[in-house]
């Protein structure tokens, strides 16, 4: 597997997550914990009930979203609103990490209370850097991860020069 397809591979798993996340909406079906990515149920999106999903649902689904999150209902979603979507996705998932890790019922999550990263995880986040480490120096240049994110938002449909966001 080539560096660009393993990115690829990452970023298109990231976007059905978020995709997914969206379709739930704030707080609803949501799955415990980082992993669970809030999962939105089989049943809400087969609306007619009969164990399958098809195109049609699917995109009923999708303009049911942007209908949810176009507030002023003018056809249109505002930075504002999409901010305010995302915002109450946040709010949701923050509100059931607490929820699943605050084993002593304070409202809180301490570092004590923060699950291990399994081996699984480091294994991954590993290939990932090594993936991202072109020149193998074991360690990131800033062209490095800039080559990685583009590869990324190419594959991503992006397409080249439009950037990602970077925190």
């Amino acid at each position: 597997m080539t560096r660009t397809h393993a990115i690829a591979t990452l970023a298109l798993a990231a976007a059905l997550a978020a995709g997914t996340a969206a379709a739930a909406g704030p707080g609803k079906d949501m799955a415990h914990g980082m992993h669970g990515a809030m999962m939105m149920s089989f049943e809400r999106i087969d609306t007619d009930g009969d164990g399958q999903i098809t195109r049609e649902e699917m995109a009923q689904r999708r303009e049911a979203r942007f209908e949810a999150a176009d507030s002023d209902g003018d056809g249109k979603l505002s930075p504002a609103e999409m901010e305010a979507q995302a915002m109450a996705m946040v709010e949701a998932r923050v509100s059931a990490m607490v929820e699943r890790f605050d084993a002593d019922g304070d409202g809180m999550v301490a570092l004590e209370e923060m699950p291990e990263r399994g081996p699984r995880s480091e294994k991954r986040a590993m290939r990932m850097f090594d993936r991202i480490d072109a020149d193998d120096s074991g360690a990131i240049s800033p062209e490095e991860l800039e080559e990685a994110r583009a590869a990324m938002a190419e594959r991503a449909g992006r397409g080249p020069g439009k950037k990602m966001r970077q925190d």
